[in-house]
This record gives structure tokens, sequence and C-alpha cells, in this order.
């Protein structure tokens, strides 16, 4: 009987879905007709304590009250919103609806006063008419999301906890329950003193009973409501849920909610940001403005993970001109597009772009962007630093990194720059790939320009890697955990640096603010990470296990494929050991010896010519003669 009644209802509910929209609006202009003539019978009834349905006041209380309902209905906006998804904002327009028909309908009654009709009648009314209407809106939802929508719904219906019982996770609810694939099983807050409280009807539970609310509500899903909490509240909370079987996905901070409104399309995937990131620090604005404030900034490789987000800093940072230089049409097409869109939607003033495509290896190139736009700063991120890469392809390696970067260096120095940056890395340390000598030649480069130059400040700033970047192990494994896995890792020893790829440019910016001259600033990168624990936990928070001899049955499988050529194990960032500290916290300092101005422009000569790769390798050692490449490691093996 009960089956046969949903079926029924069901169906009319689905035919009702099908009109078009004016026919709906019809149906519910009609519905509130109805309503309204009920809740003048309830009103009328309940003042004079018997029962009328019809007689001479009805007819004038009607008559009045439906005058006053349809012009401030409609001119209001009752009848825009979206019927099957009513909710705080239609909630608000009928408030306001209803109190411009109050203000009418007391007047009417209770100032100017009806022969035959009680003043009060101007009170009961809306009241009663609010109710009812407010009542069958909520009760419209309830048959067109629940019954409708989930009855539709054919797939697998996930059980939810939203972790965050304040106004954010209540946001996030009620938007949640236009999705039938989820069904909210209550909130979870670290605040004892919420347990078994209710917001909305949902139960609130304390954290410290997940494990037991999991394995009871078989619970599949945590959706994080936290936007406002720190980073490390955040991890703190992540550790606690990791060992769960169970999928966590995050909202945004604030910041990154746009409309400071909150909704399910906000929900996204954890970010390794929220499990290593640190603490941002503000900048110093100081620092942060002396090589940027009305001037004109040319970056290389402004395509670039760093280059594109060192371009979104000094767009909104007040420079007059911004050169962006790649050599690939597309990255350039791509930040020039979003930098437009940028300063559109930031309304930032005075700021003129100008996209630049070329290679930094080509002198003629250079000369002539520094002789037209006359740039006062370069922050030079142009690099190949893929190091499979550049270890299949030397030459082009040397060619771009070392040649290309004393090419721009050149060019600046006689146009007179005022601040020339170097974009390093923590590869550059006791290299064990071209790729890492090669950004180790470019950095001695850069500090040969800095002995002899006096009109410009050549600096390096060096880092580790940075979240999010191209090549990044972060993406992969999230891509190889949705295929099924396996996640390849190159060794369950490998430790790595990161960064985000925001804090790294506004540090970087910053150094630039403080060089003298010949510095090489090395970046605070907080604690190493091992890649196999960031594998792991990446799986586990997927709502998946790992599979492997204590866990047979597990999901995915990690596999070790072993270093790639020239990789290491873990990474360093100072050759020496007494790195200085500066006026900002997460930036040191290290002055390094390098070659001989003479010995090295001799051995840049020949690299010039040079397209043998064997040649060029050995003149790479010569010029690095901490080098130490794979193929020897494999030759002092082999020898011992």
């Amino acid at each position: 009987m009960i089956e046969n009644i949903t079926t029924v209802v069901t169906s009319l509910l689905d035919k009702i879905a099908q009109l078009a929209r004016w026919q709906k609006k019809t149906i519910v202009f009609l519905v509130d007709l109805l309503l309204c003539v009920q809740s003048i019978w309830i009103a009328y009834s309940l003042r004079i304590g018997v029962w009328v349905l019809w007689d001479i006041a009805v007819q004038k209380i009607l008559l009045i009250c439906l005058l006053t309902m349809v012009p401030v209905f409609i001119l209001s906006g009752v009848y825009k919103a979206i019927f099957r998804y009513a909710g705080t904002g239609m909630m608000k327009t009928l408030v306001r609806a209803f109190a411009i028909y109050s203000v009418v309908v007391g007047f009417v009654f209770i100032i100017v006063g009806i022969d035959g009709v009680p003043r009060t009648i101007g009170v009961i009314q809306p009241v009663v008419f609010f109710i009812l209407v407010g009542f069958v809106r909520v009760a419209a939802r309830y048959l067109m999301i629940d019954i409708l929508g989930r009855n539709r719904f054919a797939g697998e219906v996930k059980n939810v906890l939203i972790y965050g019982a304040g106004s954010a996770g209540q946001q996030l609810a009620a938007s949640m329950r236009s999705q039938p694939a989820m069904r909210l099983c209550g909130y979870v807050d670290d605040d004892r003193r919420l347990n078994g409280q209710r917001l909305d009807g949902d139960k609130v539970y304390w954290s410290g009973d997940l494990p037991k609310l999991i394995d009871e509500r078989n619970i599949t899903e945590i959706l994080l409501a936290l936007p406002r909490i720190n980073r490390k509240k955040r991890r703190n909370i992540v550790e606690q849920i990791r060992e769960f079987k169970v999928h966590v996905q995050t909202l945004p901070n604030m910041q990154e909610l746009i409309s400071g409104k909150i909704s399910f399309s906000d929900i996204r995937e954890l970010d390794i940001e929220d499990l290593l990131g640190r603490e941002p620090v503000l900048p110093n604005e100081l620092l942060f403005g002396r090589t940027i404030v009305g001037k004109t900034i040319l970056v290389t490789g402004a395509g670039g993970s760093i280059g594109g987000e060192l371009c979104r800093q000094i767009a909104k940072s007040g420079a007059r001109r911004l050169i962006l230089l790649d050599l690939s049409e597309f990255s350039l097409y791509e930040i020039e597009k979003e930098l437009k869109n940028l300063i559109a939607s930031q309304n930032i003033r005075g700021l003129e772009l100008i996209p630049v495509l070329g290679s930094v290896a080509d002198g003629d190139k250079m000369n002539e962007i520094f002789s037209t736009w006359q740039p006062d700063t370069v922050f030079h991120a142009a690099a190949y630093k893929h190091v499979p890469l550049v270890e299949a392809n030397p030459i082009e390696g040397i060619r771009n990194n070392i040649l290309g970067t004393k090419t721009l260096a050149a060019a600046a120095q006689a146009a007179q720059v005022k601040d020339f940056i170097l974009i390093s890395t923590d590869k550059a340390v006791r290299p064990t790939n071209i790729m890492g000598a090669t950004k180790r030649a470019a950095e001695q480069v850069i500090q040969n320009f800095a002995d002899t130059s006096s009109a410009t400040k050549f600096s390096m700033v060096r880092f580790g890697n940075v979240l999010g970047s191209s090549g990044s192990v972060v993406p992969l494994f999230r891509k190889q955990i949705e295929q099924g896995g396996p996640i390849t890792l190159t060794d369950r020893k490998v430790t790595r640096y990161f960064m985000t790829i925001p804090e790294a440019a506004q540090l970087v910016i910053q150094a630039a603010g403080m060089a003298k001259g010949g510095e090489v600033f090395v970046l605070d990168m907080g604690k190493s990470v091992k890649i196999l624990d960031l594998a792991e936990t990446m799986v586990r928070l997927s709502g998946l296990t790992v599979r492997g001899e204590n866990n047979p049955d597990g999901d995915i499988d990690i596999v070790e494929v072993g270093l790639r050529p020239g990789e290491k194990l873990y990474e360093e960032l100072i050759i020496g050991s007494d790195p200085q500290t500066t006026q900002h916290a997460r930036i040191m300092k290290a002055h390094e010896s390098c070659l001989p101005a003479d010995a090295l422009d001799e051995l840049i000569a020949s690299l010039t010519d040079c397209r043998d790769p064997k040649a060029a390798i050995a003149l790479l050692k010569a010029l690095v003669p901490e080098f130490m490449h794979e193929r020897d490691n494999v030759k002092m093996e082999q020898a011992s």
C-alpha cells in the first residue's frame, strides 16, 4: 500500500517537474491564492471563535488581501525563485514580501478600519498566511529533492559526515541536500559541548567518537567545512582522519571563496598544501615593493609555474609595466589571458602587459627587449628543469640554462638594469644530474657578473620543489590513484622539500628587495618530506588502502621503480655549512665560491661551440667541479 502511494506521488512529481517554467509558476501562483483564502478562513474563524467559510466580512477581507498579495508578491520576486531549491534565499524573499504585505494589510484593517471586520485580522491573517506559504515551500522542496531526486538516482548513495558544525558546515549541508548521491549522517566537531546537539535537524557528534561513528554509520565520505582554521589545525584533523578508510574532501579557505558563500560545488580534493603547507607569513611590504612598485619588470619563463606566479604577484603589487617572455607560444598565451582577467576582476589600473615570444639565448632579441622597454628589474625564471629530459638532451640544457643566462645577463648589464634575480634550484647543490649542474653553472655566471657590475645588482634565489608545479609528484600520484594504481615510487627512501608556489614567489620578490649584489639567497623550505609517506597519505585520504605484505587485500599498490638518471635520494639547499640570517625569517643568505672570471669565460666559450654531448658534459664538470654525474658513480662502483 505504502509503495503504491509512493509510486503515485513520484509519478505526479515527475510530471510536474517536466512542465514548462511558466506552467510551474502558474501552479505556484494558484497555490498561493488558495493559501491566501485558507489563511483568511483560519484567521477570521480564530478571531470570532466559530468556523465561518463565507459571509460579508470574509468577502471584504478576501478582496483587500488578494488585491494586496498579487502585486506585492510579483514585484518582490517571489515567483522568480526556483521552487524546488527553496532555501534561505527564497525565505529572505518571502520575508521581504510578507513585510510589505503585512504593513499594507495592517494599515487597512487596523489604522483605517473596515466595517464589520475585526481590526486584529490585520495581524492574525498575515501571520497565518506566512506560516502556510512557508510550510508549503519547504514541503515542496522536500518532495522534489528527497523523494523525486533520490528515487530517480540509480547509483550508490554515499554516507557523509561534515566536519565542522559552524555556519560553513550548515551552508554546505543545505547545498548538499540537492545531491541525491549524498546522504548526510550528521556533523562532527571537536567542541565537546556540541555533542548531541542538532543543527538544522542533523545531530552533532564529538570528534573523539569518530572511529565508532564511522563504523556504526558506514561512513564513506568526510567533508571538511573549516575554511577559517589555520594549516596546523587542518593537518592535525587530517592526521586524525587518515587512519580510517574514508574519502576526505575539503572546502577552500575563506580567501579562495570569492563570493563568501559556500556551496557543494566548492568542495575539492585535499591539496598537498593542506597536508604540508606552512602557515603563511605576511610579506614585508617595504621589501616586496622595492623592486616592483612603479617599475618595468621583465619575467623570463613567464608561462611556467614560478614565472607565472611571479607575474600574478607583480601585477597586484603596483608595477607600471610587465614584460612576459616565454619560448612556448601556448604558455605565453595562457599567462597573458589569465593576467588580463586578473587585471579586469581586481580593477588593477595603470599596468601595461607586454607579451614577448622568444628565447633568452637569442642575444639580438634580448638587446631589442632591453632597448625598447628598458626594464628596471629582471626575474630570470626561464630554464629547462625536468631532470630526465635534460639528461637526454644535454646540449639543449646547457644552451638554455647556461648560455641563455649569460646572454640575458649581458644584455641586462649593458642596459644598466637595476636588479637582476636568477631563480635557481636545490638541485644545483652538489649536483648529480646535468640539469642541476647547468643551474649551478648559471649561478656562477651571475656571481661573476655581480663582481664586475656596478650599475646592476645581480643576485640568486635558491629553493626546492614547489607544490603543484609541472612535473610534481602530487598530480601524478593523484592520477595513478584515480586509475586504480599502482603508484610508482623511484625509491622508498626518497625525501624532498616542498613549498607552495605563492609562498616561493613572494619570498623571491622579497629576497630581491634585500639584494646588494652577488648573494645566493636560500629560502627556508621547512622540513623535508618522505615521498613514501606522502603517497600513503594520499591513498588513505582517497578512502582507499595501501596493498602490501600486511594488507594483501588493499586497493592500491606502491611500486618501487628505481631512481631516474641523475636523481638524488635527498636534496640539499646550501653548498657550505654556515648560512647567514637576513631581515626576513624565511630567507637565508650564503656566500659561495665560484670559478675566476677568466676560467669561467674560457669554459663557456668552449661550450658555446660544442655540439658533442660527451665533450659538453666534460666541460660542464670543469665548470662545476663538485658535479658527480651518475655515470661517474657507475664507473666508481665498477672500479671498486
